[in-house]
């Protein structure tokens, strides 16, 4: 993926200078497998981080590789702006308006609840903000599998494609929904949420590859590979577990990379109903 020397987003939230965590007690590689511990259970470990000495607020200075990767949500956030102005125009008569993206380091707080690397990447529709903490990419690449780039690029799409579903009011009416039925069906409700994401990211991919001529049929293969490495399947292997699909919020490593590879295909939004198939 070409990406150094182009375009960046305006609408960066930069929090890490001054809003990060400072942790005393566990070194950089005991912070990250702790944070996978939160991420294959599907729980919030900020607690324990917490607990070795975490101080939200304690200055925090950036390195080279911090800036750089800022740099990167920047123009892949500037692409996805780009991208879902000309489709929503084009597929749907409408106007796109952007969502803002909050960069953090160690912990932050958002209205959806506190933000960390235990939390992952998410979208929070009440204030129409993603949060990341490029800390993830780490993650993707040394201890999930999925390395690359555009692994890092799909990851900012698939956060985007949130912003979008929010847009298009879906997001809303899926929440809504799952707050009236059972903690199973509520979960199978998050999976069709989480995979026509995945089928909006393959739609900007398309797009993207189109327009901008700066990714290759080896980026959009670090894509698939990034979506199997994060299937809940996959994830609850990993962590020692017998994969329980009453408990998946995401999909199958299968489904997921399945339904970005549709995205990828069609390029068009229509494509990406999840809720209206049986075949997930």
């Amino acid at each position: 993926m070409e990406w150094r020397g182009r375009r960046g987003s305006r609408n960066i939230e930069d929090r890490r200078a001054s809003t990060g965590a400072k942790v005393g007690g566990v070194g950089g590689v005991g912070v990250i497998a702790v944070l996978l511990i939160g991420y294959f259970l599907g729980i919030d470990v900020t607690p324990l981080l917490q607990d070795q000495g975490t101080q939200s607020g304690a200055p925090v200075e950036l390195t080279q590789a911090d800036r750089e990767a800022g740099e990167f949500v920047s123009v892949t956030l500037a692409d996805t702006e780009e991208v879902w102005a000309e489709l929503f125009r084009a597929q749907l008569g409408r106007t796109y308006r952007p969502a803002t993206l909050v960069l953090f380091k160690g912990v932050t707080q958002s209205p959806c609840g506190g933000a960390s690397g235990a939390t992952g990447p998410f979208y929070c529709p009440a204030d129409k903000k993603a949060y990341l903490d490029t800390e993830f990419f780490t993650v993707l690449d040394r201890r999930l599998g999925a390395k690359g780039e555009f692994a890092a690029a799909y990851v900012v799409a698939h956060e985007i494609a949130h912003h979008v579903q929010n847009e298009l009011g879906i997001l809303g009416q899926a929440n809504q929904l799952r707050q009236q039925v059972s903690q199973a069906e509520s979960n199978a409700i998050s999976v069709r949420i989480e995979l026509q994401a995945d089928c909006l990211s393959g739609v900007w991919a398309r797009t993207a590859a189109q327009n901008f001529g700066t990714i290759s049929r080896a980026d959009i293969q670090e894509a698939v590979n990034a979506a199997r490495q994060i299937g809940d399947d996959t994830l609850q292997k990993a962590a020692g577990k017998r994969p329980m699909p009453h408990t998946f919020t995401h999909g199958t490593a299968d489904q997921r990379s399945r339904w970005f590879v549709t995205g990828f295909q069609s390029g068009q939004i229509a494509d990406c109903d999840t809720f209206s198939t049986d075949a997930l």
